[in-house]
Protein backbone atom coordinates (compact mmCIF):
# COMPACT_ATOMS: atom_id res chain seq x y z
CA UNK A 1 0.00 0.00 0.00
CA UNK A 2 1.13 3.60 -1.11
CA UNK A 3 1.66 5.90 1.52
CA UNK A 4 -0.41 8.11 -0.53
CA UNK A 5 -3.37 5.55 0.57
CA UNK A 6 -2.31 5.13 3.99
CA UNK A 7 -4.90 5.58 6.66
CA UNK A 8 -3.78 8.73 8.94
CA UNK A 9 -3.78 6.95 12.55
CA UNK A 10 -6.67 8.32 14.80
CA UNK A 11 -5.95 11.29 16.55
CA UNK A 12 -5.39 11.37 20.77
CA UNK A 13 -6.07 13.63 23.19
CA UNK A 14 -2.47 14.09 24.93
CA UNK A 15 -2.89 13.83 28.64
CA UNK A 16 -0.88 17.16 28.81
CA UNK A 17 -2.96 19.62 26.39
CA UNK A 18 -4.24 22.63 28.41
CA UNK A 19 -7.84 21.98 28.08
CA UNK A 20 -7.01 18.15 29.87
CA UNK A 21 -4.98 20.36 32.54
CA UNK A 22 -7.72 23.10 32.79
CA UNK A 23 -10.40 20.34 33.22
CA UNK A 24 -7.82 18.47 36.14
CA UNK A 25 -7.72 21.37 38.06
CA UNK A 26 -11.28 22.02 37.75
CA UNK A 27 -12.37 18.28 39.30
CA UNK A 28 -9.54 18.53 41.82
CA UNK A 29 -10.79 22.02 42.75
CA UNK A 30 -14.42 21.39 43.28
CA UNK A 31 -13.14 18.39 44.97
CA UNK A 32 -11.73 20.51 47.34
CA UNK A 33 -14.73 22.70 47.61
CA UNK A 34 -16.66 20.42 49.36
CA UNK A 35 -14.53 19.45 51.56
CA UNK A 36 -13.57 23.09 52.73
CA UNK A 37 -17.24 23.75 52.91
CA UNK A 38 -18.30 20.82 55.03
CA UNK A 39 -15.44 21.34 57.50
CA UNK A 40 -15.37 25.31 57.22
CA UNK A 41 -18.79 26.36 57.28
CA UNK A 42 -19.81 26.14 60.92
CA UNK A 43 -17.12 28.58 61.63
CA UNK A 44 -18.07 30.64 58.88
CA UNK A 45 -21.54 31.41 60.05
CA UNK A 46 -20.15 32.17 63.24
CA UNK A 47 -18.23 34.90 61.84
CA UNK A 48 -20.74 36.50 59.66
CA UNK A 49 -23.44 36.75 62.87
CA UNK A 50 -20.56 38.26 64.55
CA UNK A 51 -19.41 40.53 62.09
CA UNK A 52 -23.19 41.80 61.40
CA UNK A 53 -24.65 41.60 64.79
CA UNK A 54 -25.50 45.25 66.04
CA UNK A 55 -23.04 46.78 68.26
CA UNK A 56 -25.78 48.84 70.56
CA UNK A 57 -27.49 45.50 71.41
CA UNK A 58 -25.54 42.68 70.52
CA UNK A 59 -26.69 39.55 70.51
CA UNK A 60 -23.87 37.13 71.10
CA UNK A 61 -21.04 38.29 73.41
CA UNK A 62 -18.38 36.49 71.64
CA UNK A 63 -17.64 32.82 69.27
CA UNK A 64 -18.43 30.35 72.35
CA UNK A 65 -21.99 32.29 73.21
CA UNK A 66 -22.41 32.65 69.30
CA UNK A 67 -21.91 28.59 69.10
CA UNK A 68 -24.09 27.72 71.81
CA UNK A 69 -27.35 30.23 71.34
CA UNK A 70 -26.72 29.07 67.59
CA UNK A 71 -27.22 25.08 68.90
CA UNK A 72 -29.79 26.34 71.17
CA UNK A 73 -32.16 28.24 68.98
CA UNK A 74 -31.47 26.19 65.97
CA UNK A 75 -30.30 22.81 66.43
CA UNK A 76 -27.03 22.08 65.03
CA UNK A 77 -28.36 22.62 61.80
CA UNK A 78 -28.13 26.47 62.87
CA UNK A 79 -24.50 26.06 62.09
CA UNK A 80 -24.94 25.35 58.43
CA UNK A 81 -27.03 28.00 57.72
CA UNK A 82 -27.06 28.89 53.79
CA UNK A 83 -24.72 26.20 52.93
CA UNK A 84 -27.09 25.35 50.07
CA UNK A 85 -25.70 27.68 48.29
CA UNK A 86 -21.73 27.15 49.43
CA UNK A 87 -22.77 23.56 48.18
CA UNK A 88 -24.29 24.46 44.95
CA UNK A 89 -21.83 26.93 44.30
CA UNK A 90 -18.48 24.48 44.88
CA UNK A 91 -18.68 23.47 40.89
CA UNK A 92 -18.21 27.06 39.68
CA UNK A 93 -16.30 29.03 42.37
CA UNK A 94 -13.95 26.08 42.75
CA UNK A 95 -13.83 25.32 39.52
CA UNK A 96 -12.87 29.04 38.54
CA UNK A 97 -10.21 29.22 42.02
CA UNK A 98 -7.94 26.43 40.89
CA UNK A 99 -8.91 25.98 37.09
CA UNK A 100 -7.47 29.99 37.16
CA UNK A 101 -4.61 29.17 39.51
CA UNK A 102 -3.74 26.25 37.63
CA UNK A 103 -3.86 28.19 34.32
CA UNK A 104 -2.46 31.21 35.65
CA UNK A 105 0.97 29.42 36.34
CA UNK A 106 1.05 27.87 32.92
CA UNK A 107 0.56 31.46 31.59
CA UNK A 108 3.41 33.08 33.71
CA UNK A 109 5.70 29.65 32.67
CA UNK A 110 5.25 30.24 28.98
CA UNK A 111 7.55 32.35 27.57
CA UNK A 112 7.34 34.80 24.22
CA UNK A 113 8.29 31.76 21.98
CA UNK A 114 6.28 29.31 23.72
CA UNK A 115 9.07 27.40 25.44
CA UNK A 116 8.26 27.08 29.16
CA UNK A 117 10.52 28.00 32.28
CA UNK A 118 10.42 27.09 35.82
CA UNK A 119 8.50 29.37 37.73
CA UNK A 120 10.13 31.77 40.43
CA UNK A 121 8.82 32.90 43.68
CA UNK A 122 7.31 35.88 42.80
CA UNK A 123 4.75 33.83 39.62
CA UNK A 124 3.13 31.97 42.27
CA UNK A 125 2.25 35.41 44.21
CA UNK A 126 1.15 36.78 40.77
CA UNK A 127 -0.83 33.61 39.66
CA UNK A 128 -2.68 33.63 42.99
CA UNK A 129 -3.36 37.16 42.56
CA UNK A 130 -4.92 36.81 39.35
CA UNK A 131 -6.76 33.80 40.48
CA UNK A 132 -8.53 35.65 43.36
CA UNK A 133 -9.86 38.38 40.63
CA UNK A 134 -11.34 36.09 38.58
CA UNK A 135 -13.18 33.65 41.48
CA UNK A 136 -14.22 36.61 42.96
CA UNK A 137 -17.19 36.73 40.20
CA UNK A 138 -18.28 33.22 41.21
CA UNK A 139 -17.53 33.44 44.90
CA UNK A 140 -19.16 36.96 45.57
CA UNK A 141 -22.90 35.68 44.94
CA UNK A 142 -22.42 32.39 46.57
CA UNK A 143 -21.51 34.34 49.67
CA UNK A 144 -24.08 37.14 49.13
CA UNK A 145 -26.87 34.15 49.38
CA UNK A 146 -25.20 32.54 52.19
CA UNK A 147 -24.95 35.69 54.37
CA UNK A 148 -28.52 36.85 53.59
CA UNK A 149 -29.49 33.69 55.10
CA UNK A 150 -27.07 33.33 58.20
CA UNK A 151 -28.07 36.71 59.52
CA UNK A 152 -31.77 36.17 59.45
CA UNK A 153 -31.93 34.76 63.03
CA UNK A 154 -30.38 38.13 63.98
CA UNK A 155 -32.91 40.30 62.90
CA UNK A 156 -35.46 37.54 64.44
CA UNK A 157 -34.11 38.11 67.85
CA UNK A 158 -33.64 41.84 67.38
CA UNK A 159 -37.42 42.56 66.25
CA UNK A 160 -40.12 39.88 67.32
CA UNK A 161 -42.54 40.82 64.97
CA UNK A 162 -39.91 40.10 62.28
CA UNK A 163 -40.99 37.63 59.04
CA UNK A 164 -37.89 36.23 57.34
CA UNK A 165 -38.21 36.96 53.54
CA UNK A 166 -36.43 33.62 52.83
CA UNK A 167 -37.52 30.06 53.29
CA UNK A 168 -34.66 28.75 51.37
CA UNK A 169 -31.69 29.97 49.20
CA UNK A 170 -33.82 29.40 46.37
CA UNK A 171 -36.69 32.34 47.31
CA UNK A 172 -33.63 34.41 48.12
CA UNK A 173 -32.39 33.78 44.78
CA UNK A 174 -35.71 34.17 43.44
CA UNK A 175 -36.17 37.63 45.17
CA UNK A 176 -33.01 39.34 44.19
CA UNK A 177 -32.99 38.56 40.55
CA UNK A 178 -37.08 39.84 40.36
CA UNK A 179 -35.75 43.25 42.70
CA UNK A 180 -32.20 44.03 41.02
CA UNK A 181 -31.78 41.63 37.46
CA UNK A 182 -28.73 40.32 36.92
CA UNK A 183 -26.67 42.42 39.12
CA UNK A 184 -28.87 41.25 42.39
CA UNK A 185 -26.63 38.23 42.53
CA UNK A 186 -23.55 40.61 42.80
CA UNK A 187 -24.12 42.87 46.07
CA UNK A 188 -21.01 43.65 47.82
CA UNK A 189 -19.04 42.84 44.29
CA UNK A 190 -16.52 45.35 45.41
CA UNK A 191 -15.29 44.84 48.28
CA UNK A 192 -15.02 41.00 47.40
CA UNK A 193 -12.79 41.84 44.63
CA UNK A 194 -10.45 44.02 47.02
CA UNK A 195 -10.65 41.33 49.41
CA UNK A 196 -9.55 38.18 47.30
CA UNK A 197 -7.00 39.59 44.77
CA UNK A 198 -4.72 40.29 47.66
CA UNK A 199 -5.66 37.25 49.93
CA UNK A 200 -4.98 34.69 47.45
CA UNK A 201 -2.00 36.42 46.37
CA UNK A 202 -0.69 35.94 49.84
CA UNK A 203 -2.87 32.36 50.85
CA UNK A 204 -2.10 30.26 47.35
CA UNK A 205 1.82 32.21 46.83
CA UNK A 206 2.26 31.46 50.49
CA UNK A 207 1.04 27.59 50.26
CA UNK A 208 3.29 27.08 47.17
CA UNK A 209 6.56 28.91 48.51
CA UNK A 210 5.82 26.65 51.35
CA UNK A 211 5.39 23.62 49.78
CA UNK A 212 8.79 24.04 47.77
CA UNK A 213 10.83 24.93 50.83
CA UNK A 214 10.06 22.26 52.89
CA UNK A 215 10.93 20.10 49.92
CA UNK A 216 14.04 21.59 49.05
CA UNK A 217 15.23 21.21 53.06
CA UNK A 218 14.27 17.59 52.71
CA UNK A 219 15.72 17.05 48.99
CA UNK A 220 12.66 15.62 47.76
CA UNK A 221 9.87 16.39 45.40
CA UNK A 222 6.86 18.51 46.71
CA UNK A 223 5.02 15.46 45.32
CA UNK A 224 6.64 13.17 47.57
CA UNK A 225 5.97 15.42 50.80
CA UNK A 226 3.61 13.96 53.39
CA UNK A 227 -0.22 15.04 54.06
CA UNK A 228 0.56 15.78 57.57
CA UNK A 229 2.83 18.86 55.64
CA UNK A 230 0.75 19.75 53.19
CA UNK A 231 -1.79 20.17 55.31
CA UNK A 232 -0.08 22.41 57.29
CA UNK A 233 1.14 24.25 54.41
CA UNK A 234 -2.13 25.02 54.07
CA UNK A 235 -3.42 25.83 56.81
CA UNK A 236 -0.51 28.60 57.06
CA UNK A 237 -1.27 29.62 54.20
CA UNK A 238 -5.13 29.82 55.21
CA UNK A 239 -3.86 32.11 58.47
CA UNK A 240 -2.39 34.34 56.26
CA UNK A 241 -5.29 35.05 53.65
CA UNK A 242 -7.63 36.24 56.69
CA UNK A 243 -4.25 38.09 58.51
CA UNK A 244 -3.96 39.88 55.35
CA UNK A 245 -7.17 41.29 54.44
CA UNK A 246 -10.16 40.58 57.44
CA UNK A 247 -10.89 44.28 57.80
CA UNK A 248 -11.96 43.73 54.05
CA UNK A 249 -14.23 41.15 54.80
CA UNK A 250 -16.46 42.94 57.56
CA UNK A 251 -17.15 45.55 55.02
CA UNK A 252 -18.11 42.70 52.56
CA UNK A 253 -20.34 41.27 54.97
CA UNK A 254 -21.65 44.41 56.09
CA UNK A 255 -22.82 45.31 52.80
CA UNK A 256 -23.89 41.80 51.58
CA UNK A 257 -26.30 41.42 54.25
CA UNK A 258 -28.13 44.67 53.68
CA UNK A 259 -31.12 44.73 52.31
CA UNK A 260 -31.88 43.85 48.48
CA UNK A 261 -33.48 46.85 48.19
CA UNK A 262 -31.24 49.57 46.75
CA UNK A 263 -33.60 52.26 48.02
CA UNK A 264 -33.20 50.96 51.89
CA UNK A 265 -29.55 49.86 52.03
CA UNK A 266 -27.55 51.59 54.74
CA UNK A 267 -24.18 50.37 53.11
CA UNK A 268 -24.62 51.64 49.72
CA UNK A 269 -20.64 51.71 48.56
CA UNK A 270 -17.18 50.87 50.11
CA UNK A 271 -16.58 54.26 51.36
CA UNK A 272 -19.90 55.01 53.15
CA UNK A 273 -19.46 51.65 54.58
CA UNK A 274 -15.93 52.20 56.39
CA UNK A 275 -17.49 55.24 57.20
CA UNK A 276 -20.40 54.12 59.21
CA UNK A 277 -18.64 50.95 60.91
CA UNK A 278 -15.97 52.89 62.20
CA UNK A 279 -18.48 55.32 63.71
CA UNK A 280 -19.93 51.94 65.51
CA UNK A 281 -16.53 50.97 66.86
CA UNK A 282 -13.13 52.53 65.41
CA UNK A 283 -10.81 49.82 64.53
CA UNK A 284 -12.63 46.95 66.48
CA UNK A 285 -15.50 47.17 64.66
CA UNK A 286 -13.46 45.76 61.69
CA UNK A 287 -12.17 42.80 63.33
CA UNK A 288 -15.00 41.70 64.90
CA UNK A 289 -16.16 37.71 63.95
CA UNK A 290 -11.96 37.55 63.24
CA UNK A 291 -11.95 34.51 66.61
CA UNK A 292 -13.53 32.30 64.36
CA UNK A 293 -12.18 32.54 61.40
CA UNK A 294 -8.61 32.43 62.23
CA UNK A 295 -10.36 28.54 64.07
CA UNK A 296 -11.49 27.86 61.10
CA UNK A 297 -8.96 29.08 58.81
CA UNK A 298 -6.31 26.45 59.55
CA UNK A 299 -8.23 23.07 59.46
CA UNK A 300 -10.34 24.40 56.52
CA UNK A 301 -7.69 24.89 54.37
CA UNK A 302 -5.76 22.01 55.41
CA UNK A 303 -8.61 19.59 54.26
CA UNK A 304 -9.04 21.57 51.17
CA UNK A 305 -5.78 22.26 49.63
CA UNK A 306 -4.70 18.84 51.16
CA UNK A 307 -7.70 17.46 49.02
CA UNK A 308 -6.82 18.91 45.78
CA UNK A 309 -3.19 18.48 46.07
CA UNK A 310 -3.78 14.29 46.37
CA UNK A 311 -6.88 14.67 43.36
CA UNK A 312 -4.28 16.44 41.39
CA UNK A 313 -1.35 13.88 41.96
CA UNK A 314 -3.95 11.08 40.98
CA UNK A 315 -5.38 12.56 37.79
CA UNK A 316 -1.56 12.96 36.93
CA UNK A 317 -0.06 9.60 37.47
CA UNK A 318 1.23 7.90 34.35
Amino acid sequence: MSAATQQAPPLAVSPNTGLVKLAKDIFAGTCGGISVTLVGHPFDTLKVRLQTQPVDKPIYSGVVDCARKTIQWEGLGGLYKGVTSPLMGQMFFRASLFGAFGASKRWLGTNADGSTRPLERIDYYKAGAMTGFVAAFTEGPIDFYKSQLQVQIIRSKQDPTYKPPYTSVFECIRQTIRTNGIRGPFQGLSPTLLRNTPANAVYLGNFEVLKQAVAAHHNCKTTDLSAATITACAGLGGITYWLAIFPVDCIKSAMQTDSINPALRKYKDVPTTVRLLWAEGGVRRFFKGFTPCLIRAAPANGVMLLTVDKVTQFLNRE
